[in-house]
């Protein structure tokens, strides 16, 4: 069975970070959008023929033509629209951050639970090669036990300025970087951070007694570090910021495209033991497997590819970075 999607929203998420990877992901169909903009609908006519566009979610769902959406608004809309599409009985996929605080987003999980209605977070970031590669080396036990993670995501200074994406710099990159630092090194005990409009630094004290030093840059003006840096016992795993999915998505191109997930060797991790130091093969990106995880979950009744409890917990930790940023004073959960 193909799981008809339907997007909430055709701005720059939709169009280039949802669209192109529903439409190619197995077992899953783009057919439609909700959008009013005319430019909009033009650019959806253009990239999906057959998409039909909708001017609100009640009118897409009561149309047939979707099995399940993807709200891909801003920040400030996500709770609502969530809210809307459960109240529809309509499994949902909600773009990051999940909600400007955790106790909205923790309402639509409760929601979707008591309605018995799929609801996942789109934490695309956990399909990187470079978080894939780090997760299966920590797993793997290669570098003994860990004691701390560096993580970095950084990006050149768009034109124009850094956008506003209804949730600031902490919100928008914070909620890739500290969901990926849970997967890695689980619950926080503590947090302190300095946040600017365009840049914060955390420092996040997990219970298991590791430290990770979590850095988000939108207005970077030179080389990027390392996307992570992972110290253990017995070795240290150093992985290049070289995940170029979002790069050829902007640019035009599509999962389709020969090499899409693929990193040159030059780009493969680093793997440190004493004086020695051996590249190591990435694992390869790919986001559709999110959107292929949760057509599956919509059909065969497997799990969801993320656990939206997971995103609350990254917005209880982002919220206490606010808090510290603020204060000054190390913020303990």
């Amino acid at each position: 069975m193909t799981v008809r999607f339907g997007l909430v929203g055709y701005g720059k998420g939709g169009r280039f970070f949802h669209a192109p990877l529903v439409a190619r992901a197995e077992g899953c169909a783009l057919t439609a959008a909700v959008t009013r903009s005319p430019r909009r609908r033009a650019e959806l006519a253009a990239d999906h023929t057959g998409a039909v566009a909708f001017d609100d979610l009640a009118s897409m769902a009561a149309s047939g033509l979707v099995d399940a959406v993807t709200v891909t608004t801003t920040a400030d809309t996500h709770a609502d629209l969530v809210l809307e599409a459960v109240d529809l009985g309509l499994p949902v996929v909600c773009d990051k951050p999940f909600a400007l605080d955790a106790s909205a987003a923790q309402r639509c999980v409760d929601a979707a639970r008591a309605a018995g209605v799929l609801l996942s977070t789109y934490q695309n970031r956990r399909y990187d090669n470079d978080f894939r590669t780090t997760r299966a080396v920590v797993a793997s036990g290669a570098l003994g036990q860990v004691r701390r993670i560096e993580s970095r995501l950084e990006q050149f200074a768009p034109p124009g300025g850094v956008p506003d994406s209804g949730g600031g710099i902490l919100l928008d990159l914070g909620a890739h970087v500290v969901d990926q630092v849970l997967q890695l090194a689980g619950p926080v005990a503590s947090v302190y951070a300095d946040v600017s409009p365009e840049r914060f630094a955390l420092q996040v004290r997990h219970a298991s007694g590791v430290v990770s030093e979590v850095v988000g840059d939108l207005a970077l003006h030179g080389r990027p570090g390392p996307r992570f840096r992972v110290f253990g016992t017995d070795a240290i795993l150093e992985v290049p910021a070289d995940d170029r999915q979002a790069d050829v998505l902007m640019a035009g191109g599509t999962p389709a495209d020969p090499g899409w997930g693929e990193v040159p060797q030059a780009s493969w991790p680093i793997l440190h033991r004493g004086a020695s130091s051996t590249r190591i093969p990435a694992e390869r990106a790919d986001w559709r497997d999110f959107y292929t995880a949760f057509a599956a979950a919509v059909t065969d009744g497997l799990p969801v590819p993320v656990d939206p409890a997971d995103s609350v917990a990254g917005l209880v930790v982002l919220e206490a970075a606010a808090r510290s940023a603020t204060t000054g004073e190390v913020v303990r959960l």
